[in-house]
């Protein structure tokens, strides 16, 4: 009985792996500078998701096509990014974790230096998207599953720092690919990317040869383990990854509304765009600090609980884009939004550790980072439809403050399920 309630306490901190481990590597000082190593990947591979919005204006001009056209290569490379990374979690599972980088980083590489030598849109779209977006995913979904097996009474705080390197990317790189497409044009600054990529991801990539230090089970003990998940929430494998896959989706459309359309609402407010983007990179900014801040928290109150913390806050912050849109508000909730949010998705991943065994934590993982981008996605294109027929985001705040309640039932639902079902050893 005794060992019943301490297995149902690790429900909700970071719960100690069924899986035996190779002494001495977890949480060790080579665990985290593995984990410098993947932020520096990651900041690097982000690239893929930020050159292309930085490039929209000037590949525009060139082609000679209208706004919307010119940004179908921004949604390939979402779509290549979220899909991409499923199959390289697979390959991360399969064959550890460097052939993913290594593919990844190959891909990324070859996909600038086509996209630059491109002679049509179609041509530079199919390279963002099928090359580029694939690539880059390679630095985020496989590798934040890939550093969750190096740590055990930290693993919240080391998924949160690697997590910030998406949003570092996208607060180094913008103002260096606009630098270098107003000094020597796009072109040559795609070809710069790509042969930047391979000289220091092939390198650093070769860093992460030892595998974790988790001994992955099999036979007896991983059906234990199935078992185990099943007695703890009363759900299958596939209900639970199903259940996350749309909590990730909701999540992220009520996210994207702020994200992508700011700028735009600054605009109409008559504050002008420049506002709305310092907005934004003070949204970003904010964004860093919050997913470090909730990976802490996340160590002490386990996956669920902060993904229901940081889903209720972001809830919050929409809702007050309602009523307050001052400029000097709108500074204050977009910070505000940033702090409350950056947390959410890496804590689908702790869940996932949780809830899963480890030789499928990278395809898990994949999958739901899939679901957010598609949320974000949907949601960006659902609020332009939204304002297009009401003439105004307030509607389309209230869709995503929808779509954020789901999300936040979801939460509540499993939350209370690991609550009402003991946990066995």
């Amino acid at each position: 009985m005794k060992r019943g309630r301490e297995g149902a306490a690790q429900t909700f901190g970071a719960a100690e792996s069924p899986h035996p481990r190779r002494p001495g590597e977890a949480e060790s000082a080579y665990a985290w500078v593995r984990l410098v190593v993947a932020l520096a990947l990651s900041t690097i591979g982000g690239v893929g998701m930020w050159s292309v919005v930085v490039a929209l204006p000037t590949v525009q001009r060139e082609f000679g096509v209208a706004r919307g056209d010119a940004s179908l290569p921004y949604t390939l490379t979402m779509i290549g990014f979220g899909i991409a990374g499923v199959g390289m979690g697979r390959l991360s599972d399969r064959y550890g974790i460097i052939v993913p980088v290594i593919v990844g980083t190959v891909a990324l590489s070859l996909g600038y230096v086509l996209a630059g030598t491109a002679d049509t849109l179609w041509q530079y779209a199919l390279a963002q998207g099928l090359l580029i977006g694939a690539g880059s995913s390679a630095t985020f979904a496989p590798l934040l599953a890939h550093m969750s097996m190096w740590f055990d009474r930290r693993r919240g705080m080391a998924v949160g720092i690697f997590a910030s390197g998406n949003y570092l990317a996208g607060a180094v790189w913008p103002p260096i690919v606009q630098h270098f497409i107003e000094t020597v044009g796009w072109r040559s600054t795609y070809f710069g990317i790509g042969i930047f990529c391979a000289a220091s991801m092939l390198p650093l990539a070769l860093l992460l040869r030892r595998p974790p230090p988790v001994i992955v089970a099999s036979g007896d003990t991983e059906a234990t383990h199935r078992d185990n998940l099943a007695l703890r929430l009363g759900l299958t494998p596939r209900a639970l990854q199903t259940l996350l896959v749309v909590a990730g989706v909701c999540c992220c459309v009520a996210m994207s509304m702020p994200q992508v359309h700011l700028v735009a609402y600054c605009g109409d407010l008559g504050y002008g765009v420049a506002r709305g983007a310092q907005m934004l990179s003070v949204m970003l900014a904010c964004g860093i600090a919050s997913r470090l801040a909730f990976g802490a928290i996340c160590d002490r109150i386990g996956g669920l609980r902060t993904l229901l913390l940081g889903s209720a806050l972001q809830g919050i912050a929409l809702f007050l884009f309602l009523p307050f849109d001052g400029l000097v508000s709108l500074y204050v909730i977009s910070a505000m939004f940033g702090l409350f949010q950056g947390g959410i998705v890496p804590s689908y991943a702790i869940i996932i550790r949780e809830f899963f065994p480890p030789a499928e934590a990278g395809a898990r993982v994949g999958t739901v980072i899939m679901a957010t981008l598609f949320g974000m996605a949907l949601g960006g294109w659902m609020s332009g439809v939204i304002f297009d027929i009401t003439g105004s985001y307030k509607a389309a705040f209230g869709n995503g403050i929808l779509f954020n309640l789901v999300n936040v039932t979801i939460a509540v639902w499993l939350l209370r399920r690991s609550t009402a079902r003991p946990a066995f050893a």
